[in-house]
């Protein structure tokens, strides 16, 4: 039996790391056409647990030079290699997505499940973008999980970054890596 394109879409899938990426990345159109594919999740009682935020131009570098500030605050003594590395961290994808996750009280759908779905959300935007001829990389790092960068980014007090999606045209193509044996991972469950 053939295998599915759908399947080989899946096992072609490698993150290109975001100090690989450069310009073009996606325009407007088809950003949104990559989110229209991301946003198609499993989403536990259509709560839609999940937004997003686009970072590119200048507010890259903007955003570089906060961080770096806020990386300095953090740690008095980080180094300046340290500070240089938060100050750069989004200047070399043309576009980030930060994929930010919404939840919200619920009887009958936890939290955690809400956030498994932005996390969803994160996969299939770095498939979309692959599909469309992009490499993307998610990362996320202390950034993600600072409050004081959440305010910056305008999040709101429940909100949390499940990723930021980095999203750019590959200098070189990937080597692919030695992935897990699925069968080493499967156990059966016998009761």
């Amino acid at each position: 039996m053939p295998e599915s394109p759908a399947l080989q879409a899946l096992d072609a899938r490698r993150s290109v790391p975001a100090l690989q990426l450069t310009a073009p990345g996606p325009d407007r159109e088809t950003l949104l056409r990559m989110l229209a594919s991301a946003v198609r999740v499993p989403d536990h009682g259509k709560k839609v647990p999940f937004r997003f935020l686009s970072i590119q131009g200048d507010a890259r570098h903007t955003l570089g030079t906060f961080l770096a500030e806020r990386s300095r605050a953090r740690d008095l003594n980080a180094s300046d290699a340290q500070v240089e590395k938060d100050r750069l961290r989004f200047s070399h994808a043309p576009l980030i997505v930060t994929v930010i996750a919404c939840p919200t009280p619920s009887p009958k759908v936890p939290e955690q499940e809400q956030l498994m779905t932005a996390g969803c959300v994160c996969f299939a935007l770095l498939q979309a973008a692959q599909a469309m001829g992009f490499g993307a990389q998610w990362l996320t790092a202390w950034m993600a999980f600072d409050p004081v960068v959440h305010t910056h980014l305008g999040l709101a007090e429940h909100e949390r970054i499940a990723g930021f999606i980095h999203i750019g045209t590959p200098k070189a193509e990937v080597p692919e890596r030695e992935r897990p044996d699925p069968s080493a991972l499967l156990q059966d469950w016998v009761g």
